[in-house]
């Protein structure tokens, strides 16, 4: 039998440089930053462009990843115009040919509300780099801090699956070797308050995906 590849670590939220270098120091993949102002981890253009600076000094290979939610065309190019980003990463509604309008790889995220919602959904984004499942909310675009039924992703043809949704130190072991995904997602599990990460949970999280 072979053996699993450790999933890519995406850490998500951050709003402060000092997160962002204690993230790269204990061996993240990538970091996430959230451009939704109706977030609590909402960074502003100049925020992300100190951010992501300061990863591309420390470790370029790291990904740096701007969220989305329903955005108009304008906005994302703005945005892009100021701070520089690897994969942008839509958490709304939008269309795959959206998506894919901006020169850069994409991961789309899917929030179905039912099981049998999750192959169409997927299926609708073939051009993305990476499907990233969450947890639906009836009011929230993510960063709920609950967890899905990981059995709904059983079967699932994904070459890039990304496991998100409620994921923290203590559940990350057991999701990884139940799920087997691509890379895993973490924001509201590894952070003291909304948007300020906690060096011990962000080190336990990642040591506890590498001894998977």
């Amino acid at each position: 039998m072979a053996e699993k590849n450790n999933p890519y670590i995406k850490i998500c939220g951050m709003t402060r440089e000092e997160d962002a270098l204690m993230a790269l120091e204990l061996g993240t993949d990538a970091i996430g930053m959230l451009f939704y102002e109706k977030s609590p981890r909402y960074v502003t253009k100049e925020q992300a462009c100190a951010i992501s600076q300061t990863v591309e000094k420390r470790n370029p290979a790291v990904l740096k990843v701007g969220l989305f939610v329903d955005a108009d065309d304008a906005f994302v190019r703005d945005t892009l115009a100021s701070v520089s980003l690897d994969v942008l990463q839509f958490h709304g509604s939008e269309s795959e040919a959206f998506c894919g309008s901006f020169g850069l790889p994409y991961w789309k995220t899917v929030r179905p509300q039912r099981a049998e919602e999750l192959p169409d959904a997927i299926a609708g984004y073939p051009s993305a780099a990476g499907i990233l499942v969450d947890t639906w909310h009836p009011t929230k675009a993510g960063g709920t801090g609950e967890t899905f039924d990981w059995s709904v992703l059983d079967g699932l043809q994904v070459q890039h699956l990304i496991l998100a949704g409620g994921l923290n130190p203590e559940n990350i072991a057991e999701a990884v070797d139940r799920v087997d995904p691509w890379a895993v997602d973490v924001c509201s599990g590894v952070e003291k308050s909304p948007g300020i990460k906690s060096r011990e949970l962000m080190k336990k999280f990642i040591d506890e995906v590498h001894c998977v």
